[in-house]
C-alpha cells in the first residue's frame, strides 16, 4: 500500500474531538456521560426567517474574500467595539471557521523549517497546523511571562501566536502585555498572530483589548475571530481573519484554492441578523462566564486548584498529586466515571498536570457532580 505523508503522519489527532467523539459513541449506546469536554457553549437561539434572504444568490458561489455585506458589518462592528479600523474591501477575509483562518494564515507566512512561537497552555491546533505547513512550533512553558518571551526567538522565528482570552486558561491578555508582544514582533520583524475566538467571553467588555488596538495599521498583526464560537453557532462555521493586505492577499490564494468561500447561505444569514443574534446571546454568554465564576468558587470549596483566569467557560484543573498522567487520568475518569474532560497534555508539555474543565454544556448540579468526581478520582490515585 503506497505511504501516506510523513508531514500528515507526524501530526497528532486534536485531544479534545478526539476524546468528544468517545462520547458520542458512548451516547449512541445508551450511556450517560456528563460532559465537560466541549469547546462550545449551548445557548438558546431561535431560526430567524431565511425566506427573507436574495434568492437565488444564497444557492451560489459568493466572493473569495465574502460577502461584501458581512465584511462592511464587521469592519463597523470593530470600529464602534474596539476602536479598531480596517478596510473591508482589502483587510478581511470571511473563512470556513476561524480554525481555518489561522491555518491559512501559517500557510501564508510560512516556509519550511519556520518556527513559530507558542505560548502554553494553548489551544490544541496551533502546533499541528504548525507541522501541517511544515513549520516547527516553539513551546513556551507553563507561566512564562510574555516579558521573558525574547529568549525562544530565534532568526527562523516567524510568528507569535497568542489566544485572548485564552483556551484553556481563561486567561485575558492586558493592553501592557499586547503592547509587550507588539514591541517584540516589530523588533524581530516578525509576525503576531492573535486568536481572539473568545472575545465575547469576559464579563467586562471594557478589559478586553483586540490586538488591532495596539498595532493601528496591522504591519505586524494578524487577528482571527470566530462568528460560530462567539454566538454560539459552532456548527455553522464561520470566521475571519484581518491583516494588512499583503498577508490577506495572501490567505486570499490559499483560501481561493482551498474553499472558494464560506457557506454563502450563511454569510447572508449573519449579515442580516447579527445584532439580533447578539441582543440574543449576549445575556447567555455572561451567564456562562458568571457560571464559571460560581465554578471556580465551588472548586475553592472542595480543594481543587485552577489556573488563574476570568474569561472563557473553561477552567483548566489541577490534578496534582495524583500518580496518573492527563490522559490516563481522563481515560479513567470517562471510562470508569462517565466523566469526560479533556487531558492536559493536548495543551502543551507543561501542562500535563492540568485537565481542561467547559461549564459551557451541562446544568449546575451535573457539572458540581463531575467535579466532586474529579476530586474523588484525584485522592484515589494519590499515593499515600
Amino acid at each position: 500500500m503506497p505511504a501516506i505523508s510523513q508531514t500528515v503522519d507526524r501530526v497528532i489527532q486534536a485531544v479534545s474531538i478526539k476524546y468528544n467523539n468517545i462520547v458520542y459513541e458512548m451516547k449512541q449506546a445508551g450511556d450517560d456521560v456528563i460532559v465537560l469536554s466541549l469547546g462550545e457553549a449551548f445557548f438558546d437561539i431561535p431560526l430567524f426567517p431565511m425566506d427573507d434572504l436574495p434568492m437565488p444568490a444564497v444557492y451560489h458561489y459568493s466572493h473569495s474574500r465574502g460577502i461584501i455585506e458581512l465584511r462592511k458589518l464587521l469592519a463597523d462592528f470593530f470600529a464602534k467595539t474596539y476602536d479598531v479600523h480596517f478596510d473591508p474591501e482589502t483587510e478581511i477575509i470571511v473563512t470556513a471557521g476561524s480554525k481555518a483562518a489561522i491555518h491559512m494564515a501559517f500557510m501564508a507566512m510560512l516556509d519550511p523549517g519556520d518556527e513559530v512561537v507558542i505560548l502554553e497552555p494553548y489551544w490544541v491546533s496551533y502546533t499541528e497546523q504548525v507541522r501541517l505547513c511544515q513549520g516547527v512550533p516553539v513551546s513556551v512553558p507553563l507561566e512564562t511571562p510574555v516579558t521573558d518571551l525574547e529568549r525562544f526567538i530565534t532568526p527562523r522565528t516567524r510568528c507569535i501566536v497568542v489566544n485572548n482570552p485564552n483556551n484553556p486558561g481563561g486567561h485575558l491578555y492586558s493592553l501592557a502585555e499586547l503592547q509587550t508582544l507588539y514591541a517584540l514582533a516589530q523588533k524581530h520583524d516578525i509576525f503576531l498572530l492573535a486568536d481572539e475566538a473568545y472575545s465575547e467571553f469576559v464579563l467586562d467588555p471594557k478589559q478586553f483589548h483586540s490586538l488591532g488596538s495596539v498595532d493601528k495599521h496591522f504591519t505586524h498583526s494578524i487577528v482571527c475571530n470566530s462568528i460560530s464560537k462567539n454566538y454560539g453557532l459552532s456548527g455553522w462555521r464561520l470566521g475571519y481573519v484581518i491583516g494588512n493586505p499583503t498577508l490577506i492577499n495572501a490567505v486570499l490564494k490559499v483560501n481561493q484554492h482551498l474553499v472558494t468561500c464560506p457557506a454563502t447561505i450563511l454569510e447572508h444569514y449573519i449579515a442580516r441578523h447579527f445584532y439580533e443574534i447578539l441582543e440574543i446571546t449576549r445575556p447567555q454568554i455572561r451567564a456562562v462566564v458568571e457560571k464559571r465564576a460560581q465554578v471556580l468558587a465551588y472548586m475553592d470549596k472542595i480543594g481543587l486548584k485552577y489556573l488563574p483566569g476570568d474569561s472563557t467557560f473553561y477552567t483548566f484543573v489541577s490534578i496534582d498529586p495524583s500518580s496518573l498522567d492527563s490522559d490516563a487520568f481522563c481515560t479513567r475518569l470517562l471510562r470508569e466515571f462517565h466523566v469526560c474532560a479533556v487531558p492536559g497534555i493536548g495543551y502543551g508539555a507543561s501542562c500535563d498536570r492540568h485537565i481542561r474543565v467547559s461549564v459551557g454544556t451541562e446544568s449546575w448540579e451535573r457539572t458540581t457532580r463531575g467535579l466532586d468526581i474529579i476530586r474523588a478520582l484525584v485522592a484515589a490515585t494519590t499515593p499515600r
